[in-house]
């Protein structure tokens, strides 16, 4: 009967619900998957994601009327390299030979089978000129790095992504969480910008990922954080413990954050 069906998402595994038998660093490079995550060594779980990537799309995606296995694979092979950025529509349509409408479709499609995040532009009265594209994440952090074929975290760490995958671990973290919340990015043509801003309950965060252990927050960063006035502001690092940087603004470790938010609200 209609109504009487709910529907939760389940998303891969998060850090702080295996972190006490996986590192943050095999986290980072083998993903949320089970069966990657656990797998005997780096290899095997680069076999695995490698495996799941080809199967999804040439076994699942194929019930999709119009859809082309090998752009498919390009254009999100493509993303896993511009993985958080800024999507140009006409720039991954001249690359692949396709419309833009193509690029669209296939996008809306890799959303709705949850394989990557796209993050709408905070939109407001400000008067500053704002980037009003939406922002692409490849969803788990594991199949971004077997697209770009690093298998080992020294790879990853010294893969110029590396930050980018660091938002979508914290991104898919907040979801997973918070998942009625409020999410996008803020960012003017001036420089003025903040990786996820969260909104829920009428209040606002705003999130700035630094995969740093000494983070920093710089000019264009406070700068928005004028802008949007958030109840606070957390810089989500790769440390154990946070600390207080300035009335406001903390730095928070990915297991303490879902507590500093809850205890603002």
């Amino acid at each position: 009967m209609a109504g009487r069906i709910s529907f939760k998402r389940l998303t891969p595994f998060t850090y702080n619900e295996i972190s006490s038998i996986v590192s943050l660093e095999e986290y980072l490079c083998k993903g949320g998957f089970t069966r990657s995550m656990l797998a005997a060594d780096a290899m095997v779980s680069m076999d695995w994601r490698n495996d799941f990537i080809t199967t999804f799309i040439e076994r699942d995606l194929m019930q999709y009327a119009g859809f082309l296995p090998v752009v498919m694979r390009r254009l999100w092979q493509m993303m896993a390299y511009h993985n958080g950025q800024v999507v140009n529509y006409s720039t991954l349509g001249n690359s692949l030979s396709v419309s833009n409408v193509t690029i669209r479709n296939y996008l809306d499609l890799l959303e709705g089978t949850f394989m990557v995040e796209i993050l709408r532009p905070w939109l407001s009265n400000t008067s500053k000129r704002l980037v009003k594209s939406p922002k692409v994440y490849i969803a788990d952090q594991g199949i971004a790095t077997a697209m770009l074929g690093l298998s080992s975290f020294d790879q990853v760490a010294g893969h110029p992504t590396l930050g980018a995958i660091w938002e979508q671990v914290v991104l898919t973290h907040l979801k997973s969480y918070w998942p009625d919340a409020e999410y996008s990015f803020y960012r003017t043509a001036g420089g003025a910008e903040i990786n996820i801003v969260v909104k829920m309950n009428q209040k606002t965060f705003a999130i700035e990922c630094k995969a740093s252990h000494a983070p920093a927050l710089t000019k264009g960063n406070f700068s928005a954080i004028e802008d949007i006035r958030p109840l606070a502001t957390f810089i989500v690092s790769p440390v154990e413990m946070g600390w207080p940087v300035r009335p406001g603004v903390e730095v928070a470790s990915l297991n303490h954050l879902n507590d500093a938010i809850a205890n603002r609200l």
